[in-house]
């Protein structure tokens, strides 16, 4: 007895479907590693569950799982958050809000990003511990 072509269509589609997955996970071993945007440190200190807001200068959001913030007298704190912020990397760009005078490793930001010149609310992540470190200068690639 011959299958049902609704059979044979999803058979179709579900072998496909894996075909893909196995090419992207084929190209995927081949592509060159990307460059780390994320700078080299030195670790200078104990990691701090909080920093004071109004020490923060600055922040530079290096990749989905990393933030260096820059504080008065020239400290800075890394954070490695303990899941991938979906699109953080990309946009580079946060918000937060707390009621406290601190930011704190049970604290929430909210990745901004720029849509259609407007900046719209993305993933929501927590923030880990603050590490200090000292940003190691890397050599100008030409």
């Amino acid at each position: 007895m011959p299958a049902p072509r609704s059979l044979i269509a999803a058979g179709l589609i579900a072998t496909g479907a894996a075909l893909f997955a196995f090419q992207s996970l084929a190209l995927a071993d081949d592509a060159p590693a990307k460059p780390s945007r994320v700078p080299p440190a030195e670790v200078v200190g104990q990691p701090v569950s909080c920093i004071n807001i109004a020490q923060i200068r600055g922040s530079q959001v290096r990749d989905n799982q990393t933030i260096d913030f820059m504080m008065a007298g020239g400290k800075v704190y890394r954070n490695e958050l303990p899941q991938q912020c979906g699109n953080l990397g990309f946009d580079r760009s946060f918000t937060y809000s707390t009621s406290l005078t601190q930011l704190c490793n049970v604290d929430i930001i909210t990745v901004l990003q720029n849509v259609g010149g407007g900046l719209q609310r993305g993933a929501s992540c927590g923030l880990g511990q603050f590490t200090p470190v000292k940003l190691i200068k890397q050599p100008k690639r030409r």
